[in-house]
């Protein structure tokens, strides 16, 4: 799959979550204390109904906390058009500055514009779970790699009316 089409179609049933250092509550120890990325094994359970941004950060930080990671703040990569006179939000300016590690401790990119740009390592092969799984894409049975994150490719919240 291109990393345009990824990023189009990014992953799994929810969202493709960063994190950064911020302490929260007691958890358990992390399988992979380095991780700051990672595509959400599952959803909330409603479809497409994430619950708004709010919802959304609160299933990469649901998930990560199961996983041991809960002990920085996740973000799902999501943008939001600007309307009503509210203002757009852009998945890029959610994410923090990099570098963001898969489960691995892969790098995915260093920062911001290497995410977004041709140096990033986004592939099937890096962008696991928060487990450390493969995201059943393009080959698997069944297919479950498509999720539209309201972003262009740079990152950015469509136009009003072009999402």
């Amino acid at each position: 799959m291109s990393k345009a089409k990824f990023f189009a179609l990014v992953a799994s049933v929810a969202a493709v979550s960063f994190g950064s250092t911020a302490s929260l509550a007691q958890q358990p120890p992390p399988q992979s204390p380095n991780m700051t990325f990672f595509i959400t094994s599952s959803g909330p359970s409603k479809g497409a109904d994430l619950g708004g941004l709010e919802g959304a950060d609160r299933q990469c930080q649901t998930l990560a906390q199961a996983a041991g990671a809960g002990n920085k703040t996740w973000r799902a990569y999501l943008s939001t058009q600007g309307t009503g006179g509210a203002q757009a939000v852009n998945a890029r300016d959610r994410i923090g500055r990099g570098p963001w590690q898969n489960f691995k401790g892969e790098v995915i990119a260093q920062n911001v514009d290497d995410l977004h740009g041709d140096n990033n390592k986004l592939g099937m092969q890096v962008s696991l779970t928060e487990r450390g799984t493969l995201v059943a894409g393009v080959g698997y049975t069944p297919n479950a790699h498509d999720v539209l994150t309201g972003s262009q490719m740079d990152g950015r919240a469509f136009p009003a009316g072009e999402d």
